[in-house]
């Protein structure tokens, strides 16, 4: 099993940034996909960014483009999610997950194998 953990959610101002963590324990994220995805009230989960491996091939939604970084630390299992310019539309949980399968830019739910619990982020003034 592989247990997922998110953290870095908050609330900040729209213009503000945030920096999430997914990390691991007990096992190697190296041979996964990464994705983050993302849950606003009363809407379905989108993905949003995908690190497809450790080559640093990425992937962004249109919506998080330029705005959005993903990133692998690969030493500390973990794979963070830099956001800047944020905006009220960019509230909801975050959610990461991990696939074993083959693929990138996949935000099909059933392409990953595990979830975290999510980290709240509320961009607002």
């Amino acid at each position: 099993q592989l247990q997922l953990v998110e953290s870095g959610g908050g609330l900040v101002e729209p213009g503000g940034s945030l920096r999430l963590s997914c990390a691991t324990s007990g096992r190697s994220l190296d041979i996964y996909a990464v994705g983050w995805f993302r849950q606003a009230p009363g809407k379905a989960r989108e993905g949003v960014s995908s690190s497809c491996n450790t080559a640093g091939d990425t992937n962004y939604k249109d919506s998080v483009k330029g705005r959005f970084t993903i990133s692998r630390d690969v030493a500390k299992n973990t794979v963070f999610l830099q956001m800047n310019s944020l905006k009220p539309e960019d509230t909801g949980i975050y959610y990461c997950a991990a696939s074993a399968g083959v693929g990138c830019g996949v935000y099909i739910k059933s392409f990953y194998d595990y979830w975290g619990r999510g980290t709240q982020v509320t961009v607002s003034s």
